[in-house]
């Protein structure tokens, strides 16, 4: 009979006998030795590794390239010697999208060489060298492709400019692509090289790995972006964060390009519902989903003072790679906000006990104007820059309360107020004075987990400190586990 298992705890032996699913990426695989060396820029990687002095070097990789990671640790020690130190950082952190500062730190590690798909966050601490693969393409189809897909909407539109964005295993393509659409459509295609590698804190905070990947400054409303990729969180979070905007993308797995705006309002409608959600909680805990990209602590200062201002109560937690089981041990709360780079901060909740928002959406659901213009914000850079505005009118009337309608639930609630003003309790046996003992009391009137707690059927084990003699204290059994020396029973 197999052990039944629940989506907050499962069983030991269920952890041991599960099996993960891992898609290796056969990009590299029945190639020569030179052309795997070209394909992970080995020669590269080492010349920059010696122009930089580096003496210890992290090799960061996702799940889907491990089995390139012996032949990649192979090459690099052949060309750089004995006198620099290796290390392969096989599982992350958080996102294998991010650098892991963390990981990397515990060998005190130089500089980090991030292999595979990279969101392209600026890094606090550590430099790194971004080693993306040569992914092949065919330009003339992606040309042809794109140059049909597009052409009827710029006749019929009055776009400004045409903005080339791909994935960062095409990018070694992406210039030349770039060149080709320009001759065929007859306008010119913004695009910009993105730097293979990347200093801590060297360029502003403003959007960093926005601009780069987009290769322009400025967004205009107008823009008509042609992305080239398979469809992934990097395509999802240019849908979202460009609503206005019409986006042609190319698969170059499939070989066919087509318009991707239709499924625009079908995301901003799934995170419009979250943000209902957000509304009517009022314990929050903010969520850290990574130590790696710059400014991560000014925006989680910033988050705290919002729901301080909204008298809302907020925990700060760290979790790691997030999931259910995770989260469902902090049932006080009512919502989670993730503090993450931008193609891992959109989680679709569905499997978890409660909502997962932005910073973005936080702000939204918290201000006093309660309007949402379609814009969408991801990166901690523009965030940071935006003024904190007025958080949602607090009541002061008698009973520190004033009804709220709720979207989700068609009816009104009364939110609890944090801070200022104590929420009131309002059934005659609650309370929200924990007793420790007889002598002394442990007034938590503030804590939303003493609330939380007053309100649950099971409290614990009576502690009854005082009341009952204390037991006699007996010698317990010695030896191990396998036979104590008072069992005498034939093995």
């Amino acid at each position: 009979m197999t052990e039944p298992t629940t989506s907050f705890a499962d069983s030991g032996e269920a952890v041991i006998s599960r099996k993960i699913e891992v898609s290796p990426d056969l990009s590299a695989s029945n190639l020569s030795a030179d052309e795997f060396a070209h394909y992970y820029d080995i020669e590269r990687t080492v010349d920059e590794i010696v122009k930089g002095g580096y003496k210890c070097v992290a090799l960061q990789f996702p799940d889907g390239l491990l089995r390139d990671s012996v032949p990649i640790f192979k090459a690099l020690r052949s060309m750089l010697g004995e006198e620099i130190h290796l290390y392969t950082l096989a599982d992350t952190s958080y996102g294998s999208c991010c650098v892991d500062e963390v990981a990397s730190q515990h060998v005190d590690a130089d500089v980090v060489v991030h292999y595979g798909h990279a969101c392209l966050s600026q890094t606090s601490q550590i430099p790194v060298i971004y080693v993306f693969g040569h992914k092949s393409i065919d330009l003339l189809n992606c040309v042809m492709e794109l140059t049909n897909s597009v052409r009827d909407s710029l006749r019929a539109s009055s776009a400004e400019r045409l903005v080339l964005r791909c994935d960062v295993v095409y990018l070694h393509k992406a210039a030349e692509i770039a060149e080709q659409l320009h001759t065929s459509l007859g306008r010119p295609v913004n695009y910009r090289e993105i730097p293979l590698k990347a200093e801590p804190l060297g360029q502003p905070l403003r959007s960093v790995a926005e601009n780069q990947r987009l290769g322009v400054t400025d967004q205009a409303t107008g823009d008509v972006f042609l992305y080239i990729g398979s469809e992934s969180l990097s395509l999802t979070n240019l849908l979202v964060t460009h609503g206005s905007s019409e986006i042609h993308a190319y698969d170059p797995v499939t070989r066919q390009a087509r318009i991707e705006s239709h499924i625009t309002n079908k995301l901003l409608m799934r995170r419009y519902a979250v943000l209902q959600k957000a509304r009517d909680s009022d314990v929050f805990g903010i969520l850290v989903g990574t130590l790696g990209v710059a400014s991560y602590l000014p925006l989680i200062s910033r988050i705290r003072k919002l729901l301080a201002q909204a008298q809302k109560k907020s925990y700060t937690i760290t979790v790691g790679k997030l999931n259910p089981p995770k989260l469902a041990n902090f049932l006080e709360i009512e919502c989670f906000v993730l503090i993450a780079c931008p193609e891992n901060s959109l989680i679709d909740s569905k499997e978890f006990f409660k909502p997962i928002i932005t910073p973005f959406e936080l702000e939204i659901a918290i201000s006093a104007d309660r309007s949402w213009t379609g814009e969408y914000i991801l990166d901690f850079g523009r965030l940071l820059e935006r003024e904190i505005g007025p958080a949602g009118e607090v009541d002061n009337d008698e009973d520190g309360q004033r009804p709220e309608f709720s979207l989700v639930t068609g009816q009104y609630r009364k939110p609890k107020r944090f801070g200022g003003v104590a929420s009131p309790i309002s059934d005659e046996g609650s309370s929200i004075v924990v007793l420790r003992n007889e002598g002394t009391v442990s007034v938590v009137r503030d804590s939303a987990a003493a609330q939380f707690l007053q309100n649950r059927t099971y409290r614990g084990l009576e502690t009854r400190v005082g009341q009952d003699m204390p037991s006699v204290l007996e010698q317990g059994r010695s030896g191990i586990a396998r036979g104590y020396l008072d069992d005498h029973r034939p093995s």
